[in-house]
């Protein structure tokens, strides 16, 4: 498929964002794809209240995602009271935005509803103890988390997902009421972006190394690598941030379990949770 101008503007720039200079050329184009690739984490919102049935909207949206064998094991909690949002800000390390955006949507990897209709069935369920189990929840919960985004982006709305409801993810369930074997896998914060503060589009790593034919290769990587954290230094300096370019994030992040603020314990308070993860 030939992409004719003005389109093929429309994509250049949009892959310029996207990749900066290392981009994969022309790429097939329609209002979907232009969508997908103008996502933004946005983290600074208007105070202003959903419209009516947005929440509703997403959440058709998100059930409309793959799910394993029909089993639809996770559940979403929509948190928009303020005293609310505010404990989770908390919990999540002071991210003030969950507070002033209007609503999180919480994730949960969920198989307390599988355990209880086979309690109420007096059937067994051990296949729920097994990290399969969980593994697909967490899955299926991310998949649907994210038709919600494309949902809300076409909507005008903004979003950012918050991993860091997994830092403290005990106390998370605790201020939502989640039963045993229920957990908060993210969340996903979700209103009208504060237009004086945009967000921009972040670069991602060239697909010379992300994609690999039949077979994958580590070790042609690292041209790809060092072009993409130069990419990386000169999108912080636009945004006034730090220079450290991409790498030095990842080898943080690896250099031991300080770097995970509090999620390295998360195994351990799964199973105070109600996954036995066997």
């Amino acid at each position: 498929m030939a992409l004719e101008d003005p389109v093929r503007g429309a994509a250049s720039e949009a892959l310029a964002l996207r990749y900066g200079v290392d981009t994969p050329g022309e790429i097939l184009w329609n209002d979907t794809i232009a969508g997908l690739l103008a996502h933004r984490s946005v983290r600074v919102f208007r105070p202003d209240a959903l419209p009516e049935r947005t929440i509703e909207t997403l959440v058709a949206a998100a059930q409309s995602a793959a799910s394993s064998s029909n089993l639809q094991l996770w559940s979403v909690v929509a948190v928009s009271d303020v005293a609310r949002k505010q404990q989770l800000s908390v919990l999540a390390g002071g991210q003030k935005h969950i507070a002033e955006a209007p609503t999180i949507l919480l994730w949960i990897a969920d198989l307390a509803r599988g355990r209880h209709v086979a309690n109420e069935a007096d059937e067994p369920h051990e296949g729920f103890d097994y990290f399969e189990s969980f593994t697909v929840a967490a899955i299926d919960a991310a998949l649907a988390a994210q038709n919600a985004v494309v949902a809300a982006e076409s909507l005008g709305l903004g979003t950012v997902y918050i991993g860091a409801m997994r830092n403290r993810p005990a106390e998370v369930a605790e201020v939502i009421g989640l039963p045993p074997s229920a957990v908060v896998a993210f969340g996903l914060v979700v209103g009208f972006e504060d237009a004086e503060r945009p967000a921009a589009v972040k670069p991602r790593l060239p697909q010379s190394v992300v994609l690999h034919r039949e077979r994958y290769d580590l070790y042609s990587q690292g041209a790809g690598i060092a072009s993409y954290d130069e990419t990386a230094r000169a999108f912080q300096a636009s945004q006034g941030q730090p220079e450290v370019g991409w790498r030095a994030l990842l080898i943080n992040r690896g250099r031991g379990a300080s770097s995970l603020h509090g999620r390295e314990r998360l195994k351990d308070v799964l199973r105070t949770l109600g996954f036995p993860l066997r």
